[in-house]
């Protein structure tokens, strides 16, 4: 037997060999042990599942209908060779309406009034300069009479009948001195279709207007016009003494009817309208081969912001309806221009119709 030694708090007995008994454990059922405490994490909602997965489709959708769009549109060259005006501030763009007849069946060439003329011509010039100041649409009455490198001083829409678009680019930039940064081209089936995509647009014509050439008969005072109409009324110059500028002045009314149409949030909620509006004229689109996808973009945004406070709609000043310009304050306007400073523009040089009081 060995000696023992008595630990602390070992509860045996002073000196006596035995340990103290443990207590008694008290009767009755030994009470459990308490419940794991509620889960309170988020409880999933299936509508926020829902709604994600929509705004998701519908991002898509916007994404992909325009890059669809970008993949039917032709491409053409439209960069001039030899000198050009140099680097310019802002961007500017030329847009041309050609007198294309393709993508129209013979019964809407009758429709539209517009034949089946044969060659290449344009309807509609005109410049768009975008930058630090409003954005300005200048047209050119594609009867200027301009020299055309290479063809003598005839008009300046001969111009692409004689080289397509890069002689007309080149003989807008020889006469103005402006850089042409972009090229776009639409014909007949692209603008009605973009009029009938955005569900018609406002005209005010001053007087009643009847062109049996336009296929066109309106009374005078604003009213609602469909694609057919609106193309008529673009294209008329037999009802109005000052013709060509009258065109003109038309042309510009009609596609900012339609910018302003097309930036509506109707534009983006209608699924059917966005759809439209993006293959209205990628049938009848022609953008230059420098021109990518976005500077197109670009394009179509500012043509929303020409009128009002937003931007400026001018014509070229002109000396007589000879549509001969006049050279000093065509010179003026040309310079704010190539400057970037379509702020300073004053009103005697934007004038609707380019005359001096007109």
């Amino acid at each position: 037997m060995l000696p023992t030694v008595e630990r602390p708090g070992s509860g045996r007995r002073s000196g006596g060999p035995y340990e103290t008994p443990p207590p008694a454990r008290p009767r009755g059922p030994r009470p459990s042990a308490p419940p794991p405490p509620p889960y309170r994490g988020r409880r999933q909602r299936p509508w926020k599942k829902i709604v994600l997965t929509v705004l998701a489709v519908w991002v898509l959708f916007l994404v992909a209908v325009p890059v669809y769009a970008w993949s039917r549109i032709d491409k053409v060259d439209a960069t001039p060779s030899g000198s050009r005006p140099d680097d310019q501030p802002g961007t500017t763009y030329l847009l041309v309406g050609s007198d294309s007849r393709e993508g129209l069946t013979r019964k809407q060439q009758l429709a539209y009034g517009v034949g089946k003329a044969e060659g290449r011509r344009t309807d509609t010039i005109m410049l768009l300069h975008t930058g630090s100041g409003p954005n300005m649409l200048m047209s050119i009455p594609r009867d200027s009479l301009v020299d055309v490198p290479g063809y003598g001083t005839t008009k300046i829409n001969a111009a692409y009948a004689f080289g397509g678009p890069d002689l007309l680019v080149k003989t807008i930039e020889q006469n103005t001195g402006i850089r042409v940064d972009d090229y776009v081209e639409i014909g007949f089936a692209g603008f009605i279709n973009a009029v009938d995509a955005v569900g018609g647009v406002q005209i005010c014509p001053q007087q009643r207007m009847k062109d049996k050439l336009a296929n066109l008969d309106i009374k005078k005072g604003c009213q609602e016009a469909d694609g057919t109409v609106a193309l008529g009324y673009a294209r008329s110059r037999h009802t109005s003494g000052l013709g060509d500028i009258d065109r003109a002045r038309h042309q510009r009314e009609v596609v900012s009817a339609v910018g302003d149409k097309a930036v509506s949030p109707w534009t983006v909620i209608n699924p059917v309208r966005y759809w439209r509006l993006a293959m209205a004229g990628s049938d009848s689109l022609a953008v230059g081969e420098d021109t990518g996808m976005i500077a197109t973009m670009r394009f179509a945004y500012a043509m929303t912001r020409v009128n009002g406070k937003n931007g400026l709609t001018c014509g070229v000043p002109i000396a007589d309806l000879a549509v001969h310009w006049d050279s000093d304050r065509a010179r003026r306007l040309f310079r704010f221009v190539k400057e970037d400073k379509t702020a300073d523009i004053p009103k005697p040089l934007c004038r609707p119709s380019g005359l001096r009081n007109g």
